[in-house]
């Protein structure tokens, strides 16, 4: 089988995770029934690819194993196409597995996928902003619209803006109106979130008003918070916990104020599409960090596992 330059976990280390990692050779995907190889332009680095070299959702008898869920692709034909990297999967509880857990990743110059996985791009998105939307800002979509319910509310409350789930939040509510609020412990991260189009505080500050939707990526530091920021009725939307895993909550907060917490992961095509879709259109312009050469990867990797990332990390393949 020939072979192709790709970024991917050959070890697993839970405490030094970036030395599992390799640039080197492995054998071009091949595409069974129903499914496209597409050569791939662009991808972005996610806080799943660090989990991954930590082991979480990517066991050792997977091994070597291609990271990366998010690229701008090219078919065939020469249509540009953004991959979505959720791949049915009844074999797990989630009813789904990602890219890069089951099946070969983004990081390469090619990936399969299933065909319906393709989403076709409009000329007036660039290829470095779509790149980014497949998995950060996908959730953060779908946080704010099928499971808080934006359109019912007004105002929006996120925790650790800073992260790309969080500062994509922030401008997709900013974008369909919101009043948005945001918290992060550093002022020099609290300043450009505020550029965004929030209203940014200390964590644990008081807001000017209960909120009727919040994004929680943080967890435990920031939970209580939450629940104390909520209006009557509100969504507390969760899609991660990097601050730890186990929140103590109130439940008399939880059932006086008829609070619902919702669990969400990622999103289906369909709202790939309409995301898309609402980027074109309002001339959303995602935040990108940093653009990194695809012989590069290491650095970009040793970036976002510093934690000193402000937006998205791609790499140009």
């Amino acid at each position: 089988m020939p072979g192709m330059r790709a970024v991917f976990a050959q070890s697993i280390d839970p405490d030094d995770p970036l030395t599992g990692l390799v640039l080197g050779e492995r054998p071009e995907p091949q595409a069974p029934a129903g499914w496209e190889t597409v050569r791939v332009s662009a991808s972005s680095l996610n806080h799943h690819d660090i989990w991954s070299l930590r082991g979480v959702g990517l066991p050792a008898n997977r091994l070597p194993m291609i990271l990366g869920c998010d690229a701008v692709a090219q078919r065939a034909d020469g249509t540009r196409v953004l991959v979505h990297a959720v791949i049915p999967d009844e074999g797990d509880p989630r009813g789904f597995s990602l890219l890069s857990e089951k099946h070969p990743g983004t990081f390469a110059e090619y990936v399969a996928v299933p065909s319906a996985n393709l989403v076709a791009l409009p000329a007036s998105l660039s290829t470095m902003d779509a790149v980014t939307l497949p998995t950060a800002w996908l959730t953060a979509y779908r946080m704010l619209t099928t499971k808080g319910r934006i359109a019912e509310g007004n105002s929006v409350l996120v925790q650790g803006a800073g992260g790309g789930v969080a500062t994509a939040a922030v401008i997709l509510a900013h974008a369909m109106g919101k009043r948005v609020y945001a918290t992060s412990r550093d002022p020099i991260k609290r300043e450009r979130i505020q550029g965004l189009g929030a209203s940014s505080f200390e964590p644990g500050a008081r807001l000017p008003e209960r909120v009727d939707v919040v994004i929680e990526t943080v967890g435990a530091a920031t939970f209580d918070h939450s629940l104390k920021c909520a209006a009557p009725g509100a969504r507390i939307v969760v899609s991660g916990g990097t601050s730890g895993q186990v929140a103590e909550v109130l439940l008399p907060r939880v059932f006086m104020m008829e609070l619902s917490i919702l669990g969400s992961s990622m999103g289906t095509v369909e709202e790939l599409k309409a995301l898309v879709k609402l980027v074109a259109e309002k001339n959303v312009r995602p935040v990108v960090d940093e653009v990194f050469d695809f012989a590069d990867a290491r650095r970009a990797f040793e970036k976002l596992h510093s934690g000193e990332v402000f937006g998205k990390l791609i790499l140009k393949h």
